[in-house]
């Protein structure tokens, strides 16, 4: 998962883009990197860590220009500890494309050998964004090849993108001299939205992963990018759009309801904060049928995504909702050495019992998703130490039993707590009394309801269903692989909401 921003201005955009990274933070905290371009020159500069440490006065200075883009990344694909594979991608042919990108593709490791054996273009690294972005400079240039550039001619070559490659893609990429371009996979996977600003200088357009970017840096929401759709902004503001897919269907992550966006987006006609809002009802239900209210004292959040349906599940059962845990903002990522000790110190450094909350109740724990256990099994023990009577945990989320191919770092399904074991073997597993989980099916229905003009979901995680079809056995073999060969990082979904999300306002 990562976040992107592209802008078109008649004025610098520099500490446009910074204040834009600063919005998608949550999106990704491994690396960040801004391009702008003056002219036809690029300057570029990105590195591993949070946009406020990337990013110093010097590094500023040294971004002219009135057109950029930006990147805030999580890793899913490649080498995560690697700043080369940190984005920008450059390359200088055909006309000198700059490029970002949001997403995984599925396909990534026969584009690299078909992009040597016929294209004759090198990939230096394991990043699919590097593939991603010689597919795409390949097609400009057989569409353009002795032709002026145009936005027909972008679109032409978009479309052969999209018959090359497999997966999810959010895209933002500059063409040195003619402006920027976006587009979004033919399934809509993964976000990307735009807006306009009147400026005195002239009309400013910018493309990115989240609404709440648009809205906190002043520029008014136009739309969401359409699957499969591509939109060309020309050098003076100018949006054109076509559609560049065969079969465009919209089918958003599901996990971005769940988990990654920020509540205050909207994403695809569909409010986050809503969303959550009514996964509460629908797990209240399951609440419900599962265990009498009357053995609840209490519900509590674990912060911070959880908070809406937490509220939402409190007021259908009749419960007060409290407060029962402190997050120290300030605790910085923590990548450990295999060993629970080490993650039990991690959990215990950003998490902290209110004991007030939970001496002597019976407390209904609300967590957005269960994908370890491991943290869970912590945070239950951390409940009970604080003198709870009876721990129970309910989940917003379905139980996460299938990994993840679409760009959210999701463990191997050998790491999942909740694959090929029961309800009651993972409640005995994190220690709880009861274990309430979402069903998968009233989960869709009631984010579905908040548009009717959702085909479905990519909800892979929950229901093991990929929906680009390409997705084989050797492909988890080859991410388990991947996975093994790296040091593990406490960070990942599961406890990412206590690091990624300090910077998701109020929920």
């Amino acid at each position: 998962m990562c976040g992107i921003v592209g802008v078109i201005s008649k004025q610098p955009v520099n500490q446009l883009i910074y204040d834009a990274l600063l919005l998608l933070q949550h999106r990704g905290q491994d690396a960040a990197g801004i391009v702008t371009m003056l002219g036809t020159k690029c300057f570029m500069h990105k590195a591993r860590g949070m946009v406020k440490d990337v990013f110093r006065t010097r590094n500023m200075r040294a971004l002219p220009g009135t057109v950029g883009l930006g990147q805030v990344r999580y890793p899913t694909a490649g080498n995560a500890y690697s700043e080369e594979e940190a984005q920008p991608f450059y390359v200088n042919a055909p006309f000198g494309i700059v490029l970002v990108h949001n997403g995984n593709l599925t396909n990534a490791h026969a584009l690299k050998a078909e992009l040597f054996d016929i294209d004759r273009r090198h990939i230096n690294t394991e990043s699919d964004t590097e593939v991603l972005i010689n597919v795409l400079a390949h097609e400009l240039e057989r569409a353009g090849r002795d032709l002026a550039l145009t936005p027909d001619l972008v679109f032409k070559a978009v479309a052969a993108v999209h018959k090359r490659i497999k997966g999810s893609y959010a895209v933002v990429a500059l063409i040195a001299g003619y402006g920027l371009l976006a587009f979004r996979d033919p399934f809509g996977i993964r976000p990307l939205c735009f807006g306009t600003l009147d400026t005195p200088e002239g009309a400013e357009v910018m493309v990115a992963s989240e609404s709440v970017t648009l809205e906190g840096t002043g520029h008014k929401f136009v739309r969401d990018v359409a699957p499969g759709e591509a939109i060309f902004i020309d050098l003076d503001g100018r949006v054109h759009a076509q559609q560049c897919a065969e079969s465009p269907s919209l089918n958003p992550c599901m996990f971005e309801f769940v988990y990654l966006a920020r509540p205050d987006s909207v994403m695809d006609g569909i409010s986050v904060y809503q969303a959550r809002l009514n996964m509460g009802e629908t797990l209240a239900q399951r609440v419900i049928s599962t265990m009498p209210p009357s053995q609840i004292d209490v519900v509590i959040p674990i912060p911070e995504s959880s908070r809406p349906s937490a509220m939402q599940l409190a007021q259908k059962i009749g419960k007060p909702y409290r407060e029962g845990f402190v997050k120290n903002r300030y605790v910085g990522r923590t990548f450990i050495m295999p060993g629970q000790a080490v993650r039990k110190k991690s959990v215990r450094q950003k998490l902290n019992a209110i004991g007030m909350e939970f001496k002597g109740r019976n407390v209904l724990l609300v967590d957005d998703s269960i994908v370890r256990g491991t943290t869970s099994k912590e945070i239950v023990q951390m409940a009970r130490e604080a003198g709870a009577n009876k721990v129970y945990m309910a989940s917003a989320a379905p139980p996460v039993r299938f990994p993840n191919v679409y760009g959210i770092d999701m463990p191997t399904k050998e790491e999942l707590i909740a694959h090929n074991r029961s309800v009651e073997e993972i409640r005995q597993f994190i220690g709880a009394d009861a274990l309430i989980y979402q069903d998968v099916d009233a989960m869709k229905r009631v984010v579905a309801a908040l548009n009717r003009d959702l085909v479905g979901f990519e909800a892979s995680c929950f229901d093991g269903h990929y929906i680009t079809g390409d997705v084989s056995a050797a492909d988890f073999e080859a991410m388990k692989t991947q996975r093994a060969s790296q040091p593990e990082d406490e960070d990942g979904p599961e406890r990412g909401r206590l690091a990624l999300q300090s910077n998701q306002g109020g929920a």
